[in-house]
């Protein structure tokens, strides 16, 4: 189990480590969010579950940028491989890997690193794929701007009662796999809305087939919505003596 977000021994990770590695990485965070403000560039911690579809999602969406004048880079979380990372490059996504070892999500120090591995100053968005987990990904800061939840069909309409503190931090669902409900009639889009509501401040949720494309247009607009004013990169005129 991890040792630092407080997921594992209770007797092992103390209250008050916990808050010192959380005050750690808040600075880490604030950091970082000073770094993509200066640059006009829109973070997202993209969390979800193995297999809940994210990679997925980002190459879809930088299908659907290319027409945008929207440029896309990736930081991609995992335990022991590069394969997301490899997927995401073949796409033609600038992307770099974090390789957490045992460590069961991303911390903003991480990244901070990533990111020297990246070339992501250029670019609109960089999208944080953020550990295969549905609850130490959500406790921790990045300096993102926002935080985006993928949810897969198959997953089951519980999981928002299940796990709260992912919803609860969650600034967007996306319900991936769209195109899998004509042959799951047990899955029920509406039950799936209230518990969202049970947990979300603000519940939000977009229905997404990254094979179909259905949704991709809300969530491209919901993007943009986002997206801020990118500062100036002309060079300073010389000065005058």
């Amino acid at each position: 189990m991890c040792e630092t977000c407080g997921c594992g021994d209770e007797h092992v990770v103390s209250v008050d480590l916990h808050e010192r590695i959380l005050a750690a990485n808040d600075g880490a965070a604030r950091h970082n969010r000073e770094h993509f403000a200066e640059l006009g560039v829109l973070a997202i911690n993209l969390m979800g579950s193995p297999g809940s579809g994210k990679t997925a999602l980002i190459e879809a969406t930088a299908r659907a940028a290319s027409n945008r004048d929207l440029r896309i880079s990736a930081l991609s979380g995992d335990l022991a491989t590069d394969r997301d990372g490899e997927r995401l490059r073949a796409a033609g996504i600038p992307a770099a890997t974090i390789t957490t070892g045992s460590a069961c999500h991303l911390d903003a120090a991480m990244v901070h690193h990533g990111l020297h591995d990246l070339a992501w100053r250029d670019r609109d968005l960089l999208f944080i794929e953020n550990v295969g987990n549905l609850v130490c990904p959500a406790v921790y800061d990045l300096g993102q701007a926002a935080n985006v939840v993928a949810l897969s069909v198959t997953e089951g309409e519980d999981k928002p009662l299940k796990y709260p503190v992912m919803f609860r931090k969650a600034d967007l669902v996306v319900l991936t796999k769209a195109d899998l409900l004509p042959h799951l009639p047990e899955v029920c889009v509406e039950s799936l809305e209230d518990a969202l509501g049970q947990v979300m401040p603000k519940p939000r949720m977009i229905v997404v087939s990254t094979r179909t494309g259905q949704g991709m247009q809300e969530w491209m607009s919901w993007l943009g919505e986002r997206l801020p004013r990118r500062p100036s990169r002309d060079p300073a005129p010389p000065r005058q003596n």
